[in-house]
């Protein structure tokens, strides 16, 4: 039987991650980031389990070379930390999950041996002593949450010189002893600025000339920042957003600039991106754009939150519009009391949201 490679990428400081911030944006933001690490499997490696904040690859019967396993490993360590700086640049979330994602760390556990399989309502997994040790290997003595670790049975079989260098690796020996059995690897700490992080779209915020056309201004017994959750978790829009049959949205994805959702009107799709603007220190921002408004080139609605008491707050939408001039003069004149009812109407069942969500709560 030939050996089969065990391969374990593992989230770093998940646990305290979980533990001190907010549970859910936490649970999407790992969803994310173990997406990610999935879809950077380019050598068909099958996943045998989700184990959290860590993922199972094992490749049956096949050891890759050392070119393909090294690049394997800095393609993941690549896309998981450019997602991270994503997270990190067009973030509009304030909450401790969001805020502190970025001090996530990876690091990869490889061994390689002889596999056993075990069959439980037809799913097939790795099973025997290899998997016990790859899994006990990700408890080292390492002073790092931010490397590749590979055991010597791995080592040996690509041929990786103990000392190999290159401009992302530079693998030492290591030593840990697990039930009185002593287990050599190699590893590597992986510096961040030698990685070609992949380039993305930075939040950019949004100006306007003079005043919102439209705009209302409601009071709301609620905390500012437990708001712009209710306005921004796509979950809650059919509570306050009246007449939309129904939102398509990705319900693992952390809200952030340039995220999409699809609002379902009379059987249109309308999409909408996540955009921002500046507002006064203090405040907090939520943004919407969307190009499928009638007559309307651009139609942009934000929700501003200003902090009056420990337990009130102080909800502002605004409309704004980009059309032609002619266009302009046709919705100024006709859809003016139609954007006011609609704002009215979107405050007013937002703060009837607001007030059973507390009451049940």
């Amino acid at each position: 039987m030939n050996k089969s490679l065990l391969f374990i990428p593992d989230i770093s400081g998940f646990t305290n991650f979980v533990q001190t911030t907010e549970v859910e944006h936490s649970q999407h933001v790992i969803a994310e980031l173990l997406e990610i690490l999935i879809d950077a499997n380019a050598n068909d490696y099958q996943l045998a389990e989700i184990e959290g904040d860590a993922l199972f690859f094992y490749k049956e019967e096949e050891i890759p070379s050392l070119e393909k396993l090294l690049a394997q490993v800095e393609t993941m360590f690549t896309l998981f930390y450019s997602h991270l700086k994503l997270l990190e640049k067009n973030r509009i979330c304030p909450c401790n999950a969001c805020a502190t994602a970025p001090n996530l760390d990876l690091k990869i556990i490889a061994h390689c041996g002889e596999l056993q399989f075990i069959s439980v309502k037809e799913n097939r997994k790795p099973f025997g002593s290899q998997v016990i040790e790859v899994h006990r290997m990700m408890k080292n003595s390492i002073d790092s949450e931010n490397y590749i670790l590979l055991s010597k049975e791995l080592t040996g079989e690509i041929m990786l010189p103990e000392k190999y260098q290159s401009k992302l690796y530079k693998f030492i020996e290591g030593l840990d002893s697990y039930d009185g059995k002593d287990i050599n690897y190699l590893f590597s700490i992986i510096d961040q600025n030698n990685l070609q992080l992949k380039p993305f779209s930075q939040a950019k915020k949004f100006e306007f000339k003079g005043p919102p056309p439209h705009f209302f201004e409601m009071e709301m017994p609620i905390l500012a920042p437990q708001l712009f959750e209710y306005i921004t978790n796509f979950r809650y829009r059919h509570y306050f957003i009246k007449g939309a049959d129904k939102f398509e949205y990705d319900e693992n994805e952390v809200n952030k600039v340039g995220t999409k959702h699809i609002c379902v009107i009379n059987g249109k799709d309308l999409n909408f991106v996540t955009v921002t603007k500046e507002v006064l220190p203090g405040q907090l921002v939520y943004g919407e754009m969307t190009t499928g408004a009638p007559l309307i080139d651009e139609l942009y609605s934000f929700y501003i939150l200003i902090p009056l008491t420990h337990n009130t707050c102080k909800v502002r939408l605004e409309f704004y519009w980009k059309t032609s001039l002619i266009k302009n003069v046709i919705v100024s004149l006709f859809f003016k009391k139609v954007f006011k009812k609609n704002l009215k109407n979107t405050l007013d069942s937002l703060h009837q949201f607001v007030l059973s969500k507390e009451e049940i709560e």
